[in-house]
């Protein structure tokens, strides 16, 4: 840790203002009339315009710089604040709460029942009133008060939502840390953040800068397993708990060790992962986390040990990166070239594939299917490219896979309806088209991202299931015409008098739909 401290320079990032500033600065920052139109159901623009307006210009633009949107303005995916949540949800003793609207809130409380959790999500309501006067902030004082007992927390996350966010609440101005209970303030609105896997950054970052202002000012714990005998490869981005303990394996013969992998699940881990050798950037859209590794010294290797070419260049960089002998790093590349090809030969897929999805991994996965044997058309991300999976991206077109960065849906049906695949891996609505089309399909999220994926084991792990996907053709024909002739949309099923179809009266409401939106977005009325 002392090499850390030492580059460490202490400086503003993570927007602390110390205890006891005057309530009235906050409150000539805050927005004058209610955000009651602002959010994810109102106009971007509009919500853009009103943070601006409230104060928040430098965070719009810091967002905007990490998180650069695609053509289409942003991917359709859940709520961003799903990802942040998750992430403190499953942190050993962190404690969370949510400041935004009643809707969107009991909607993402949905995350820690999914997830089983079993842990209660803090809530401070708010109108109008309590909005404009700042009495929200000093609400939101008051509920991490209560919320921070050292007996139970080692951090208190606060989130802002949309309309917090756009109003100009100042969670930058909450205490630093109440009874030794680190305060930890975060806005994740709908309209800065594009989608939930990019706010697990957000509040990864925010937590990385907070740890490192800690290491600056003296000793800190240890991890709860112990510090490392080796240097160590700190991973960032969500794995299946296997592909850790390989990636350990790679790492052995040249002499370091797997570190923690961010988002962490403990705080005291957070020391470790910036006390590292070098970051494996796994998922390559953690732009704040990245960040803050550079400020504390440590370089990023992009891509990931997938496949065999992946797994050989990643060795590689990585040897280079820490400066291991060129004899030692090549035990492991040779060892693994090896474990690898003896995989492929044995697991193989035959069939047409387009993948996307929103997890950030689509492009590990599809170098995978690749190397396997699958002819893989089109790759659909709802992340945005980087420089930590422009290999991937480069190699992909090598292969001749089209590939979209920020995809919208519009454009992974466009994809599936072009290259008319055997199987669709995909998101939700895309798993739904290609099924109502007799195509097997599988969601990606649980079935595909949920599994090994580095080195001998992500060769291992794939071709079972989508080999039984692909072979399951034959059932969906059958299920196609067995259902031959009910009817689809409204008047799907068996009726006595079929539902007239109502198709004028929708594309009427539609029109009055869009006009309504059009007017809030110029800012012509506020409101839902």
């Amino acid at each position: 840790m002392d090499d850390l401290r030492k580059e460490f320079e202490p400086d503003d990032a993570n927007g602390i203002i110390p205890v006891g500033t005057d309530a009235a600065v906050l409150r000539d920052g805050m927005a004058d009339e209610p955000a009651s139109g602002i959010g994810c159901h109102g106009g971007t623009e509009l919500s853009k315009a009103a943070a601006r307006a409230a104060g928040q210009g430098a965070l719009m633009d810091r967002l905007e710089a990490d998180y650069p949107k695609g053509p289409h303005d942003q991917p359709q995916s859940m709520c961003p604040a799903f990802g942040s949540l998750r992430v403190g949800l499953r942190m050993r003793r962190v404690g969370t709460i949510l400041s935004g609207s009643a809707c969107c809130v009991y909607g993402l409380t949905f995350t820690s029942h999914f997830y089983g959790a079993k842990r209660s999500v803090g809530y401070v309501p708010f109108n109008s009133e309590t909005l404009v006067t700042g009495k929200l902030y000093e609400d939101i004082v008051e509920a991490v008060h209560q919320m921070a007992d050292p007996e139970k927390f080692d951090a208190v996350v606060v989130t802002n939502l949309c309309v917090p966010s756009a109003s100009g609440v100042p969670l930058r101005m909450l205490p630093r840390e109440i009874d030794g209970v680190r305060i930890v303030g975060i806005d994740v609105p709908g309209f800065g953040v594009p989608t939930h896997a990019e706010a697990k950054d957000v509040l990864s970052a925010a937590m990385l800068a907070y740890a490192r202002q800690e290491v600056a000012d003296g000793p800190v714990q240890r991890p709860r397993s112990g510090l490392k005998d080796k240097p160590t490869v700190t991973l960032v981005g969500e794995m299946f708990p296997v592909d850790p303990v390989v990636i350990g394996g790679m790492l052995e013969p040249m002499g370091l060790a797997a570190g923690p992998t961010v988002p962490v699940r403990e705080w005291r881990d957070l020391y470790a992962a910036l006390d590292c050798a070098v970051v494996a950037a796994i998922h390559p859209f953690y732009t704040a986390s990245f960040r803050e590794f550079q400020a504390a010294g440590r370089a990023i290797v992009g891509s990931a040990p997938v496949g065999l070419d992946g797994t050989d260049a990643w060795l590689k960089a990585i040897g280079e990166s820490c400066g291991i002998a060129e004899a030692k790093t090549a035990i492991s590349r040779n060892a693994m070239r090896g474990a690898i090809s003896a995989a492929l030969a044995e697991h193989r897929i035959k069939g047409r594939i387009t993948l996307s999805g929103y997890e950030g991994s689509e492009l590990l996965v599809a170098r995978l299917l690749v190397e396997l044997g699958a002819d893989v058309r089109y790759v659909g991300t709802a992340c945005p490219k980087t420089p930590y999976n422009s290999e991937d991206a480069d190699w992909l077109a090598a292969h001749g896979v089209e590939l979209r960065f920020r995809a919208s849906l519009e454009q992974d049906l466009a994809a599936f309806e072009e290259f008319r695949p055997d199987l669709a891996i995909g998101t939700t609505p895309v798993v739904q088209k290609a099924k109502e089309a007799a195509t097997p399909a599988l969601y990606f999220t649980n079935l595909i991202s949920a599994r090994p994926l580095m080195g001998p084991a992500g060769i291992a792990s794939l071709p079972t299931v989508i080999n039984a996907a692909i072979g399951n053709k034959d059932r969906f024909l059958a299920m196609n015409a067995f259902f031959e002739g009910v009817g689809a949309g409204d008047s799907a099923g068996i009726w006595q008098n079929v539902p007239e179809d109502r198709s004028a009266y929708r594309k009427k409401f539609a029109a009055k739909v869009k006009q309504s939106r059009n007017a809030v977005d110029s800012g012509e009325s506020v409101g839902c």
